[in-house]
């Protein structure tokens, strides 16, 4: 059902300015130059023990613990690489698949689907409402480097339709939310956001990670939880 409120995210997205240092960073940028080509977009970066350690990491932080769901752990990670030679723009719309052990037969569970060999589901407000992702910037993301626009609040009315995501922009229009490289950005996958593509040289490198509630309602389990 939708959220009535959102004491930790009311806009459904916020910044947290340095969360890593430039040391960490470069050690971070070292580690995907060792990853194959064509890596960017790759979704289980979960499976690599640095990444692993990452996510441990960040989970014990304390400026973190109170915006993560409560014995949370990480599902997902996935490299989002932006640049002049490889961009794309991405229109307004929510992050509703999540990924899943395997699949599970349940009126409230659709529109399945096989990526690289792991099952996605469609989930349901229920489960989609407690994630949070976590957008850690190697790299710094503004408005000319293809950076995020959300449009605020659009997360607690729940998985929107084309109209009602149509009312949202035209009622409360997007921002765009500038992050600087070693800073976080931390939003709802519910919230309506959008990219365009980047205009600036360079790169815009960004280790998007997903957290949720160890268990799962109607029967599923994540793929993978650190």
């Amino acid at each position: 059902m939708p959220l009535s409120t959102d004491d930790v995210m009311p806009d459904g997205f916020r910044v947290l300015r340095g969360l890593i240092a430039p040391g960490q960073r470069q050690a971070l940028i070292a580690e995907l130059a060792a990853l194959p080509p064509g890596a960017a977009g790759q979704r289980e970066l979960l499976d690599q023990p640095w990444c692993q350690a990452l996510a441990l990491w960040l989970k014990d932080l304390p400026a973190l613990q109170p915006c993560l769901p409560a014995d949370g752990v990480a599902v997902q990670c996935t490299l989002f690489e932006k640049s002049l030679d490889r961009n794309w723009l991405v229109t307004p719309h929510q992050d509703l698949a999540i990924p899943v052990a395997g699949r599970v037969d349940h009126p409230a569970l659709g529109a399945w689907s096989v990526k690289a060999g792991h099952h996605f589901v469609l989930a349901p407000v229920a489960v989609l409402a407690p994630l949070v992702a976590l957008r850690l910037h190697l790299d710094d993301a503004t408005e000319a480097d293809g950076g995020l626009r959300f449009v605020p609040g659009s997360h607690r009315d729940g998985v929107l339709d084309d109209a009602a995501a149509r009312q949202w922009r035209e009622r409360v229009g997007d921002v765009a939310v500038d992050a600087l490289a070693g800073d976080a950005l931390l939003m709802r996958p519910l919230v309506l956001h959008a990219s365009s593509k980047a205009s600036a040289p360079g790169r815009r490198r960004v280790l998007h990670f997903l957290f949720g509630p160890r268990e799962l309602p109607f029967g599923l389990s994540w793929r993978t939880a650190v």
